[in-house]
């Protein structure tokens, strides 16, 4: 018995459970637990083996089986509970709890259609357990099986009136749907029951601000102060429509971070021990289709020297076709879909990779996987493009910006060392295509002589404070519209019943259909002016409307993703484009709107800038912010030893 090992022998054991020889599993468990007394897994599997023995599921025995596994699950030894309940469901396959467990087990492994199997046995066995509905519900709405998720929330509120938190995932499972006003209805009715669930809260304002009903912005201001900057944490995301505040906002990600990423890191190979060569940085995403994302950074992932770098990117996304995927993935030397990978899975894998430097190009956005880069997948980790302001959490090192979008007022408010590039932090392309025909301004519902204000950003970027102004300015424009991005019905019938109330004739507002993105940036040739929203600025709009030729004008705030659009107007060379306060803006896009020759002037200056300034230089961009990374990658070198 010298050679005794009791991973081999538990394993055997198993193997006898599964076959039906527990007399011989009973046997070799009652081996290693006289060699080792103390071994849990051997003593709680012997226990339900002599409960099986007895013929009674609600033995003794077994509920001391059920315990120790709580007890394993409680510790986070989630795969030793999936192996365990794996075995003993075999042997009591009319046990709620052991199904339960093994759902749970398996949800938190990331095995999917493992969990919703256990979970639906407990649906099946006790169906009246509101929580076996809910738990179901859970894991088919991360499959993306949304209406069944709907019909297992609905189930355990029937169940239990006052089901708080189901009503609260039931109200995302409706947004996932598409079935935004049926969304806040459920988020409200969760909150008349757990009033203080400030991340419901965050879920109704956000949806609220996509159906642009703005009483959001006022219930909103009424708990900004406290809002996600206590012990309780929001989703950083939702807040930055709301306010132009980076002390708080940094709060509201410091507390998020701390309550959602809690497990330690592992530990990483010396740095002694990496390979010398290229530097490998890997680059993490959802959007890697034909996504806002992927337009910006596709030719920067073309331009990147392959001598000095080894470029690997991670799709985790739902959408695994399009154009634009096609082209990077031709373009990078190593595209890996971890889509279908539980995270510590997709961690082993990319460790196995050995990167230097790991790049998050989601952040705190939706459906982000920003928990693996919590374990540490890289020496080196980055906050990049996706998520605009600071994660404030201490897996992520660096923030990649430029001098205005974190100006040296607002250094304090970011947890990252800042990589400041010379000009904005935002790659473009600048092979992008552009349709041969635009058509006519009626194709799009437009004027054919009135002065078009436009302004594609999404819905809840837009707050009743610009909206106020600008329809003072079509008041002011004879014949002038606003033409705006069409994201549901919904928002477009508030819209109209805002600029009613603010006495315009609702037909002056113009909804922009969805196009392909070579179409979309033709259009923008009917456009005479593009208008910025405040707190959350243009981003991707910004760059389509600036590389079609369509001038912007921006109010820089104090927030990163208040002051984008400053960042690409300074790099194009148009800084007269960019306003310090709500009056400066106003007054600036009304003298642009009324003197024909000075608009003429901007406009004649971005077509020469357009190809001649930083901004769409993308070799430019490319060798700077590899000049960068070189920086970074030698200075954890050398402190390395």
């Amino acid at each position: 018995m010298a050679n005794f090992s009791v991973d081999r022998e538990l394993r055997r054991a198993q193997s006898c459970e599964r076959k039906g020889e527990r007399d011989e599993a009973r046997r070799i468990y009652g081996a290693i637990l006289e060699k080792f007394p103390n071994n849990a897994r051997a003593r709680s599997a012997l226990s339900a083996l002599q409960g099986t023995a007895g013929g009674n599921g609600n033995s003794q025995p077994l509920r001391e089986a059920k315990n120790e596994l709580l007890a394993l699950y409680k510790q986070g030894r989630t795969s030793d509970v999936a192996e365990r309940a794996e075995t003993l469901v075999a042997a009591h396959p009319s046990s709620a709890a052991l199904w339960s467990l093994l759902g749970a087990a398996n949800k938190d492994l990331g095995k999917l259609e493992k969990a919703a199997l256990g979970f639906g046995k407990v649906v099946e066995i006790d169906p009246g357990q509101a929580q076996a509905h809910y738990n179901l519900g859970l894991v088919l709405a991360v499959m993306g099986r949304f209406d069944e998720a709907i019909e297992c929330y609905q189930a355990a509120i029937r169940l239990k009136p006052d089901y708080a938190l189901a009503f609260s995932n039931l109200g995302c499972a409706l947004r996932d749907r598409g079935r935004i006003p049926e969304a806040i209805e459920s988020f409200r009715q969760s909150l008349r029951i757990a009033p203080g669930d400030q991340l419901t809260r965050t879920y109704k304002l956000l949806q609220e601000a996509y159906i642009c009903d703005w009483s959001a912005f006022g219930e909103f201001e009424r708990i900004s102060e406290g809002f996600g900057t206590g012990e309780r944490s929001v989703d950083p995301f939702t807040t930055l429509a709301f306010e132009d505040n980076p002390e708080r906002q940094a709060r509201r990600s410091l507390v998020f971070a701390r309550e959602n990423f809690r497990q330690p890191p592992l530990p990483l190979p010396p740095a002694s021990q990496r390979r010398p060569g290229r530097i490998r940085v890997g680059y993490f995403s959802g959007d890697f289709h034909d996504h806002p994302t992927l337009y910006l950074m596709a030719g920067l992932f073309r331009e990147h020297d392959r001598s000095r770098f080894e470029i690997f990117a991670y799709s985790y996304g739902s959408v695994r076709s399009g154009r634009m995927r096609e082209s990077v993935a031709n373009a990078i030397e190593h595209f890996v879909d971890i889509a279908d990978l539980p995270d510590r899975a997709a961690i082993d894998l990319v460790r196995g990779h050995e990167l230097d430097i790991a790049i998050d190009l989601k952040g705190y956005t939706q459906l982000s996987r920003s928990r693996l880069f919590a374990r540490r997948l890289a020496p080196l980790q980055m906050n990049y493009v996706g998520y605009p302001g600071t994660m404030s959490a201490d897996f992520i090192d660096y923030i990649v910006a430029d001098p205005v979008v974190i100006p040296d007022a607002e250094r304090a408010h970011y947890s990252e060392e800042i990589i400041r590039l010379p000009n904005s932090y935002q790659p473009n392309d600048n092979c992008q295509a552009t349709a041969q025909d635009a058509g006519a301004r009626s194709d799009f519902g437009l004027p054919e002589h009135g002065f078009v204000f436009c302004c594609f950003n999404q819905n809840y970027k837009m707050g009743p404070r610009e909206f106020d102004i600008w329809m003072r300015l079509l008041g002011k424009v004879k014949g002038s519209v606003l033409w705006l991005f069409r994201s549901n019905q919904w928002a477009e019938e508030n819209l109209r019943r805002e600029a009613q109330a603010r006495g315009v004739h609702p037909d002056r507002l113009v909804f922009a259909e969805k196009l392909p993105h070579a179409e979309h940036l033709a259009r923008h040739v009917h456009a005479d002016l593009f208008v910025d929203t405040f707190n959350y600025n243009a981003h991707t709009t910004a760059s389509d409307a600036l590389w079609a030729g369509l001038p912007i004008v921006t109010r820089a705030g104090r927030q990163f993703s208040a002051r984008v659009a400053a960042s690409l107007l300074t790099a194009v060379g148009l800084p007269e484009l960019i306003t310090g306060s709500e009056e400066e803006y106003e007054a600036l896009i009304l003298d642009l709107a009324t003197d024909r020759e000075r608009l003429a002037a901007v406009r004649a200056k971005l077509a020469e800038n357009r190809l001649t300034q930083p901004l769409f230089d993308t070799v430019r961009y490319t060798r700077d912010f590899e000049s960068a990374l070189e920086t970074v990658f030698r200075q954890h070198m050398q402190s390395a030893g």
